[in-house]
């Protein structure tokens, strides 16, 4: 019970500081999202370095993180900022090219390989929030409506699973999901999709369909190959940040997914 309580607790305290930070104002997101990929990657590279082959500088990853998601915000925050602000983690990332020469690692290529690694699966879909966030302007709703969905696909998914799932989706990985559980999070999702159109005028019902189902797979697969990564590398949580659900890359492997299909979704219904 001690341990159900502390998941609830801390499981409602990370919604409502994530709600309230979106909902609140822009800086509130920014500040707060830049320190969680900032954590994420630390927790990706802590995984990395378990073998004995990689040994990537935490310190410059987190800086890569920090430079394109401040980028990112200040580029989609405030127009006065063109794409030459981009240039900036162009050259961090040359200079960190650079000073592995002078790390004198045994194996160089591996840290180079898993940098840039976690510069694409984590940093990049984080920076890619600042685009949902102001896709119309500001508009937190439609942000808020990627977690909402991920929320909802997940206890939806758990809820028919548990109760009628019987045939496996990718049993090698994670042996308790179903596709009884995909399907169910799939019609689960119908709702806050719906909702969500009622707000949010920008996007059509159908636009709204779509736009859960996009999350729905991407944020599915997500999910599996954080469990991949874990499953490979013999650990069971990525961290302990938040008590009794393990580390923050736990809690967003289905968005490092779904963020950059939505965001390409985005740009064809803006465009």
């Amino acid at each position: 019970m001690s341990n159900f309580v502390k998941r609830a607790l801390s499981g409602t305290l990370f919604v409502v500081l994530l709600v309230g930070s979106i909902l609140w104002n822009q800086y509130s997101f920014g500040i707060l999202f830049a320190l969680i990929s900032c954590f994420a990657i630390h927790e990706f590279h802590k995984l990395t370095n378990l073998d004995k082959n990689v040994s990537v500088n935490k310190a410059f990853a987190i800086g890569g993180a920090l430079v394109i998601f401040a980028s990112s915000f200040l580029y989609y925050a405030f127009d006065i900022f063109s794409t030459n602000i981009f240039l900036i983690y162009a050259l961090y990332l040359a200079v960190v090219f650079v000073a592995e020469l002078y790390r004198k690692q045994a194996q160089p290529i591996h840290n180079w390989a898993y940098f840039v690694l976690g510069q694409i699966y984590i940093a990049l879909p984080f920076a890619l929030l600042n685009f949902i966030l102001f896709s119309w302007g500001w508009q937190p709703l439609i942000l808020l409506a990627v977690f909402v969905c991920i929320w909802v696909n997940d206890t939806g998914a758990y809820i028919v699973g548990v109760n009628f799932g019987k045939h496996r989706l990718f049993e090698r990985i994670s042996p308790k999901k179903s596709w009884e559980g995909f399907f169910g999070g799939a019609i689960f999702t119908l709702i806050p999709a719906y909702v969500f159109s009622l707000f949010i005028p920008e996007l059509t019902l159908w636009q709204w369909i779509i736009f859960a189902q996009i999350i729905v797979f991407f944020g599915t697969f997500g999910d599996l190959i954080e469990s991949l990564m874990k499953r490979t590398l013999n650990v069971k949580d990525s961290g302990d940040i938040i008590p009794g659900h393990g580390g923050l890359l736990d809690r967003f492997d289905s968005m490092l997914l779904a963020v950059p299909a939505i965001f390409v979704y985005l740009q064809f219904l803006i465009v």
